[in-house]
């Protein structure tokens, strides 16, 4: 039985990297590429190289993010802080997203960086603009010295195509808000490049977040995430910025989970659980579903367990039938060879034999 049961996480783990070739073969790469898994988000290893004096981190901070409290004065604030590392570092934050839209700047070093796969070298004064639905990630693998702050401001969304609801302390004008919302939902560039007036913008937060004692620092927080609103408003408008209103269509936030859907094809999904993770209705769920696959939702899920269940029949040789069908997602091995049979017209084990001879 102990022997089953590892088998079986082994063969979960596997999952990762077979999902990865499936991706890669139909080359639809919005989550995962390279074979590189977007894990939950997670502070952990930025937390150990701070215990370890690796770097100088501090953060005003809410819910799981590390820090020092924030309190209610600052609610839709969820993280503010900076890290600075002034020798070579041995740890990264690998992919991730985050629970809200995140600012991050670099203050003076380098820094790796990637976001829904681009990758490149931030250096003083870039700014990065990272919506909750986009993966990112900070090192390859290791981050690079330098000092590094972040903002993330929960917008009480989580897909593309729902409304941006900001902090009720953010003041911008309507018009001002309604100009920068739609900038940055219209538009996928993630990286600018600031100027002086952005540099001493994160430069009073330092200060803020340091001498803050309990809250103490509230108000001060709050005019300076406006004023950093308002700064990148301004570098918005002097850029020329093509605007496309299909990135907020609900169909791209189906499309987005679709391809999540890869990395959990074991779960116990339902149409509604599905589309309730899109953020869509079931209806429209579907209809977009169809439309993006010419597949209803279910048989797409099928498709997609039956897909990783054929890498790991070759992979795992000597991993059984039901130890494939259960990781894969199906219910029973008696089901999994009945969808096995009708799709590949042989059976499971059949199929294992015929390729492992003629590979």
């Amino acid at each position: 039985m102990q022997n089953i049961s590892t088998k079986l996480i082994n063969l979960q783990g596997e999952l990762v990297q077979i999902t990865s070739v499936i991706k890669n073969k139909q080359k639809i790469q919005p989550y995962e590429a390279d074979g590189i898994v977007y894990h939950a988000d997670t502070c952990v290893p930025l937390i150990d190289a701070f215990e370890r004096k690796k770097i100088k981190f501090k953060a005003l901070a809410r819910h799981t993010y590390p820090g020092d409290r924030l309190d209610d004065n600052t609610l839709g604030l969820n993280s503010i802080g900076y890290w600075d590392a002034n020798e070579p570092q041995d740890w990264g934050l690998d992919w991730h997203r985050n629970e809200g839209i995140e600012f991050h700047f670099l203050e003076s070093g380098t820094m790796p960086y990637a976001q829904e796969g681009n990758e490149t070298i931030l250096t003083p004064d870039h700014l990065t603009v990272t919506r909750p639905w986009e993966a990112h990630k900070v090192g390859n693998p290791y981050v690079g010295m330098g000092k590094f702050y972040w903002v993330i401001i929960d917008l009480g969304v989580r897909r593309p195509h729902q409304e941006w609801v900001w902090p009720e302390w953010i003041t911008l004008t309507n018009q001002d808000l309604d100009r920068l919302t739609t900038i940055l939902r219209h538009n996928e560039k993630s990286i600018w490049k600031t100027d002086q007036r952005v540099r001493n913008c994160f430069a009073r937060i330092n200060k803020a977040i340091n001498e803050d004692e309990n809250g103490s620092n509230a108000s001060r927080i709050r005019l300076l995430v406006n004023y950093l609103l308002i700064l990148l408003l301004d570098l918005l408008d002097t850029k020329d910025i093509e605007l496309n209103e299909t990135l907020t269509d609900s169909s791209r936030s189906v499309r987005l989970f679709l391809n999540e859907l890869e990395k959990s094809i074991s779960d116990n999904w339902t149409i509604e659980k599905m589309a309730k993770s899109a953020g869509v209705g079931m209806t429209r769920f579907t209809h977009h579903c169809k439309q993006l696959t010419n597949l209803t939702p279910m048989k797409y899920l099928t498709l997609k367990r039956l897909e990783a269940s054929k890498i790991a029949l070759l992979k795992h040789p000597d991993y059984t039938i039901a130890e494939i069908a259960y990781t894969c997602g199906f219910a029973t091995s008696q089901y999994y060879s009945t969808v096995f049979k009708k799709y590949e017209k042989c059976a499971p084990n059949e199929y294992r034999i015929k390729c492992l001879v003629n590979s």
